[in-house]
Formats: structure tokens, C-alpha cells, sequence
């Protein structure tokens, strides 16, 4: 099969807003740079409307952005089998479908696309394959990486004309405050995003933005709802109010369609992200930025962290280095912020820097969806 047209992709929504991250725009980049026929396969269209509003959670069927998307629902409709098919972070396919998938001929090339990991191992797996023990298919898994034997990582054609646009243009950037609702910065006052899991412990920075000052934090709705109610001793507004105490406000944003979250990123000093879609973007950005790993029993997500930590910090210098992964662990260990943070921000003016070498070594690497095509055009 030769340059494959029609591609499935699936995905079962775990961490609510990661997982149909990646797989929208994955979705929409195979779309509109490579002219393919997507179907994506969701089976939470509430959480999908979070990020993309156009999106209508009673339908089974619609287009949005030269993609059709369809409810993954049970029991799952009879259709045909795509040239490729692409099972997101091993959401496991119906089993109906599989066997529509090996009655095809010729059998559609089938990804397992993992998550992402800067871990040493993933260059080694990047792309083997797995026969299955009962049908005629052969899944591949594909891993993307932050090293130039992995997947790498997604980014849009267009991404850095974009962001490189926004960035220089203090009308543009006016005037996406305007939509949330706020004036340009002011003076010396830092803007920082903060996009965290439950129980994360940002009542310690809070304090520290407190004695900083002046710091604005833009929280997304519904997130840091226990910080914010230990630090200020009531719930968190809804979308459009804001906290303060000093010269630290706390505001509050709605959850923001994909292109306007990055917009965001690319808008503020400093970005607290988490999971794998924000942390990519986050890295587009070109801004200094924090990452939270998903966390996990026996504290495994602190040898990703660490993992990755080793890619961004190479070239830094030694003592930069240390500082920003004393407060990276510091932040996802839970403990000892307060005491990180100083330094950490101290480094502001250099870490733009790095960003901006880290983001022509993702460049070099690769886009993960120009890696698909090729893999699932050539390789298989």
C-alpha cells in the first residue's frame, strides 16, 4: 500500500484533556498539511468541547476543521477499516473492528502511538513490531521522544511564523488580553499560566508571588481549587474573577480553545504545564516553563521528569541547570517550592535564551506527524 489516504484515529479519554490534545492535533494536522481523510474516534465529546468549542456533545457524527470526528461509542457502528490506524496511547481498539481490519486486503498499517517519554528506552522501541497472537495484523509502535531515533514531538508547518508574529506585536497581544478581559502587563508585573493536576501544593508559590510582586497568575477553571482555597480561604470564582492578596491576583480563565491556549503560553512570562499537550506547546513558546509529569504510584513520573530534565538542561550551564531541576522536582515532589523559586526565577533572562535553542533542537528532530506519514508511507 503505497502513500495511505484514509486514517482512524482513536481515542479514550484518561487524563481529560491530554489524550484528545494530541489526537486533535494530530487530527488536524494530517488534515490540512497532507490532504488526508481523518476520522477521529472519541469516546468523551464533553471533555473534547473543553478544548474545542465547535464541538456538539449529542452528536455521533461532524466535521470540524476537515475532520470528521465520530462518538466512539458501544457497540461500536459497522464500518470500514482506514488505510492506517492509528490506536492512541493503547486505548484498544473495538473488537469488531479489528476483525473488519484483517479481513481487509491489503491489512491496514496499524500504530500504537505511545506517550510521550524522554527515557533512553524509547529510541530502542521507536517503531517495532507486534504480530498479533490471533488475527493476521501487525501493530508498530511509535514513541515520540525528544531525540532524533524517536517520533518527535508535533508541531503545525506554520507554528513558529505564528507564534514569531504574536510575539512581536504588542496589538496582538493587546488585544488577546482584551478577550480575557484584561489589560497589557504593566511596569515590572509578571504574568504566569498555571495548568496543574489535583492536589498540587500552589499555595506555597502563591506565598512566594505574594513577596515577589507584582504577579498576575491566570489559571484555567477548575484547576487549583484547593490551592486557591487554602491560600485565600474561599473557592475559586468562576471563569472572568480573580483573588488577590497584595500584589499577587489570581485570575481565573475559562478553558481556552487549542489555538487560544497557545496564544496564551506565548503571551506569558512563565508557563506551569503538565501532562503532554501543554508541555509541548509549552516548549514552542519560547518562555520559561515548569512541567508537572502525570504523577504515578511509587513515584515513577520523577524518572520521566528526571529523564527529560537531562535533554533540556545539557547546555546549560551547570549551575543553571541545577536550579531549574531543583525547582522542577521541588514542584512535583510537592515540597520545597518556597525555597526553590527565588532562584529558579532569578535565571528569567537566560532561560528565554535556552528556550529558543531547545525549541531549534525539537526542530531538528523532527514533527511527529511528518514521521507518521513517512513511517506508515514507506517503512512498514
Amino acid at each position: 500500500m503505497e502513500n495511505p489516504k484514509s486514517w482512524d484515529i482513536f481515542c479514550s479519554v484518561v487524563d481529560n484533556y491530554g489524550d484528545i490534545g494530541v489526537c486533535w492535533r494530530l487530527s488536524r494536522q494530517l488534515a490540512a498539511e497532507y490532504g488526508l481523510q481523518v476520522r477521529l474516534w472519541i469516546d468523551d465529546l464533553a471533555a473534547f468541547r473543553r478544548i474545542w468549542p465547535e464541538i456538539a456533545v449529542d452528536r455521533e457524527v461532524q466535521q470540524s476543521s476537515g475532520v470528521e470526528v465520530r462518538h466512539w461509542a458501544r457497540p461500536f457502528p459497522a464500518v470500514e477499516a482506514a488505510d492506517v490506524v492509528v490506536e492512541a496511547f493503547a486505548c484498544d481498539l473495538p473488537d469488531c473492528y479489528l476483525h473488519v481490519m484483517a479481513a481487509r486486503t491489503p491489512a491496514p498499517r496499524w500504530i500504537n502511538l505511545e506517550y510521550l517519554s524522554a527515557e533512553d528506552w524509547v529510541g530502542e522501541c521507536h517503531g517495532l513490531a507486534s504480530p498479533s497472537p490471533r488475527l493476521p495484523l501487525t501493530r508498530h509502535f511509535f514513541f515520540p521522544g525528544f531525540a532524533p531515533n524517536t517520533g518527535g514531538v508535533l508541531q503545525e508547518w506554520d507554528l513558529e511564523r505564528q507564534r514569531r508574529a504574536f510575539q512581536l506585536s504588542a496589538g496582538a497581544q493587546a488585544d488577546f488580553w482584551q478577550e480575557l478581559g484584561m489589560a497589557p502587563a504593566h511596569g515590572e508585573e509578571a504574568r504566569i499560566s498555571l495548568f496543574c493536576y489535583p492536589g498540587s501544593r500552589a499555595e506555597e508559590l502563591f506565598e512566594c508571588w505574594h513577596e515577589q510582586g507584582p504577579v498576575t497568575c491566570l489559571v484555567p477553571e477548575g484547576i487549583a481549587g484547593e490551592a486557591i482555597a487554602v491560600y485565600f480561604g474561599q473557592s475559586a470564582p468562576p471563569a472572568g474573577g480573580a483573588l488577590r492578596r497584595g500584589s499577587l491576583e489570581v485570575r481565573i480563565l475559562p478553558f481556552l480553545a487549542q489555538d487560544r491556549f497557545d496564544r496564551l503560553l506565548w503571551a506569558c512570562d512563565c508557563n506551569f504545564v503538565r501532562g503532554e499537550d501543554s508541555f509541548v506547546r509549552a516548549q514552542w513558546a519560547l518562555r520559561p516553563m515548569v512541567w508537572q509529569p502525570y504523577p504515578q504510584a511509587e513515584g515513577s513520573h520523577l524518572h520521566k521528569l528526571a529523564a527529560f530534565l537531562r535533554h533540556y538542561c545539557h547546555t546549560l550551564p551547570a549551575e543553571a541547570g541545577s536550579t531549574v531541576a531543583d525547582f522542577w522536582n521541588a514542584w512535583s515532589r510537592g515540597k520545597g517550592m518556597g525555597a526553590a523559586w527565588p532562584a529558579y526565577w532569578a535565571q528569567q533572562g537566560l532561560l528565554v535564551r535556552h528556550a529558543e535553542s531547545w525549541a531549534a533542537v525539537l526542530r531538528n528532530n523532527g514533527d511527529l506527524a511528518a514521521k507518521l506519514v513517512q513511517f506508515c508511507s514507506v517503512r512498514l
